[in-house]
């Protein structure tokens, strides 16, 4: 035992020899002379996969800030489908992948209408048979009991879709698609027709709707106070 070495310090905790205080290495064997620390208990949720892996020093840190910034991207996704213009988008989307079908008016009325022309020839279905506007300015209103999300209208203008009788009677080229919600806000869109037979077809877009007035502007063919032929107005919901 070396002089300047006090017999009755600190013993070794592998081979109990004794060590002057301050020694880190035992001066028999070199074995620490400071026991390690323990390692504190993990958090309960290090402990359920995938958190239950050995991650670098202050991964507790950089997880609070992945969570962070994962809890304000949602936040800014829930507040841009509150704002108008997200809502719009987000509608917009599902109308895109949703499907659509024919959804019939609960009644149906216009502002004046030719004789053996009536209002109702424009939602029963066939394209012989048509509404008859008695001049520019005239109105069709469809009304439908349950509000719903008017993804289009298809209008087949002209009073029948063979070219001859079509080029016959006057028909609109020009309109204004007037849509009202259940809130009573409204909506309008102006519409241009090909001078063609055949269904013309309007996307629109609007949720909660109750009713749809479609008013003429101008028309082809229009000599003789003949009446301007709507031959078919249909509407399609989201499903």
């Amino acid at each position: 035992m070396d002089a300047d070495e006090a017999p009755d310090g600190p013993p070794c905790p592998a081979c109990g020899t004794p060590n002057l205080p301050g020694r880190r290495f035992c001066r028999r064997c070199a074995e620490p002379l400071q026991a390690k620390e323990e390692a504190a208990p993990l958090p309960w949720w290090r402990t359920v996969w995938p958190f239950r892996r050995r991650v670098r020093v202050r991964s507790g840190r950089a997880l609070r800030r992945i969570l962070l910034v994962l809890a304000v991207v949602g936040l800014l996704f829930l507040g841009f489908l509150f704002l108008p213009a997200g809502r719009v988008l987000f509608e917009d989307v599902r109308d895109k992948l949703g499907g659509t079908a024919e959804i019939s008016p609960a009644g149906v009325s216009a502002s004046g209408a030719a004789p053996g022309h009536p209002a109702g020839a424009a939602i029963d279905g066939l394209t012989n048979k048509y509404w008859g506007a008695p001049a520019l300015g005239s109105s069709l209103t469809c009304t439908f009991g349950t509000p719903f999300r008017l993804v289009g209208v298809v209008v087949h203008t002209g009073a029948s879709k063979e070219p001859e009788e079509f080029r016959r009677e006057p028909r609109p080229i020009r309109a204004e698609l007037v849509v009202e919600t259940a809130d009573g806000t409204v909506h309008e869109k102006k519409l241009t027709f090909n001078d063609k037979p055949g269904p013309q077809e309007v996307r629109t877009g609007i949720s909660d709707v109750v009713s749809v007035r479609l008013v003429l502007r101008e028309a082809a063919g229009q000599d003789g106070g003949r009446p301007i032929a709507v031959g078919e107005v249909e509407f399609f919901k989201r499903t």
